[in-house]
């Protein structure tokens, strides 16, 4: 006779592809929406801020400054991971992400009604890094959520490329974030753009924000979480003491969060170099029009959009590791090339920078989803893959623009940087390489003392849907 789990997984393979459809589009789509708000920042902040908000320095200290305030939302993404994750693993995964929502969408809408130093002084930067706290918080409660509502309703076999889709997210909000401050700069002049035009992208996200709430509150809960909050609620009608999710991971999981934080060190620095460093580092030291940059970014993010589903369904055929590591490997060795192709200030060489760049970030982007989410049991999965990917983000993403600012400007040249990111590669391959492949793993089955599971030989799906 089936277990229940067997049963759940399954439901997941068999069972409705529509609704999984849905759930994947309903993630793609909230995930799209609060990366465009987070990335938007990170856009700004390279091109306008220092203007706005630190107009008394030089142009490449005030974008120093606003880098720091960039960064310091990372602070506040494991806060975020902490709190969501505690309540996400105890409510269910879709009430999280509905708050999540709206509180980076609200920040979002404010950052643009926020005055400039010209015009408050000191409370202007203040108030920027007030709603940039908010943000991060908020971002760190969305992406575990989302990736899990996935990965808990899809079946082992194709867990990877479903699971992939709202890792979709982040190209796609950087693509939206990016090509609308394309267009700002396209339609208006300079002065225009630094005044009031760069206002316009963030007050758009209260509409898209209503547009990602209508389709987010239509999905259900995880039919694991599901479960797994039936056998919470069986072990407290027994009198049974139910540990904090926190708690729980830290004790029973603590090997598998630490692989989750390496596996993200140069995923996470090699994209905040190649999306928002990118941007400094052509306008300020090679002197190239803002809008060319802003369109190679534009091109390599539609690229990734398209190549990160591929690179999920391929860690369901060849396994998470060997995806990722080609991944790891390849950004170490191109951010060689990366700077000496910028360097040539030509616009096809900027975009095959770019792209080739986050082609192999979309090597360890795309498995990422699956393969955290397999490291986890249910009732403590939100908690988790929240912390394992937040704790990085603070020492890899948040201070990677910030970090080669001053490497560029300390020495002048980008050497320093290569070797930053090629250090973070070399990071990431030996978590990855400590690691144990996860792919084909039932979650179901995943216990926070399943030591027997932890010592068994890999798990193998069967024949790939």
């Amino acid at each position: 006779m089936p277990s229940a789990h067997n049963a759940v997984n399954d439901a997941g393979a068999s069972g409705r592809p529509r609704d999984l459809r849905k759930i994947v589009a309903a993630s793609l789509i909230g995930t799209t929406i609060e990366w465009y708000d987070y990335f938007l920042y990170g856009s700004a902040a390279a091109l306008v801020f220092g203007r706005v908000f630190f107009p008394e320095s030089d142009p490449l200290t005030g974008t120093l400054l606003s880098f720091l305030t960039y960064a310091i939302g990372f602070a506040a993404r494991p806060i975020g991971a902490v709190v969501f994750g505690h309540f996400g693993d105890r409510l269910g995964r879709k009430k999280l992400l509905v708050i999540s929502l709206l509180m980076m969408g609200l920040s979002t809408a404010l950052i643009g009604c926020v005055p400039g130093y010209d015009t408050i002084g000191v409370a202007a930067p203040l108030l920027l890094t007030t709603l940039r706290l908010i943000q991060g918080f908020a971002l760190g409660g969305e992406w575990g959520g989302a990736v899990l509502l996935v990965s808990e309703h899809g079946d082992a076999n194709r867990r990877g490329f479903w699971a992939s889709w709202p890792q979709g997210g982040a190209p796609a909000g950087n693509l939206v974030a990016v090509g609308v401050l394309s267009l700002m700069t396209t339609v208006l002049s300079d002065d225009a753009f630094n005044s009031w035009g760069w206002r316009v992208p963030f007050l758009l996200s209260a509409v898209l924000v209503m547009i990602g709430l209508w389709i987010r509150l239509s999905v259900d809960e995880s039919p694991l979480f599901k479960e797994a909050l039936a056998k919470a609620e069986r072990r407290k009608a027994e009198q049974r003491t139910e540990q904090l999710p926190f708690v729980a991971v830290v004790r029973n999981h603590w090997r598998d969060i630490l692989v989750a934080m390496g596996a993200r060190m140069a995923e996470n620095i090699s994209y905040y170099v190649i999306t928002a460093f990118v941007l400094t580092y052509c306008v300020d030291h090679l002197k190239i029009e803002k809008q060319t940059s802003l369109n190679a970014v534009l091109i390599g993010s539609a690229v990734q959009f398209c190549l990160i589903p591929l690179f999920g369904a391929l860690s369901d055929r060849v396994g998470r590791k060997p995806v990722y590591l080609v991944g790891a490997v390849g950004v170490g060795l191109w951010s060689w090339a990366f700077f000496g192709l910028l360097d040539t200030k030509s616009f096809p060489a900027l975009v095959l920078a770019v792209t080739v760049g986050l082609i192999f970030h979309s090597a360890m982007y795309a498995p990422q989803a699956a393969f955290f989410s397999e490291l986890f049991a249910t009732r403590m999965r939100y908690t988790g893959a929240s912390i394992g990917a937040q704790l990085s983000s603070v020492a890899a993403g948040a201070p990677a623009p910030l970090i080669a600012t001053a490497l560029l400007s300390s020495y002048g040249n980008s050497t320093p940087i290569s070797v930053y990111v090629g250090l973070a590669a070399v990071i990431t391959v030996i978590a990855v390489v400590a690691s144990r492949e996860t792919r084909g793993r039932d979650l179901a089955a995943i216990e926070p003392d399943d030591s027997a599971a932890r010592s068994a030989p890999d798990q193998q799906p069967a024949a790939s849907a």
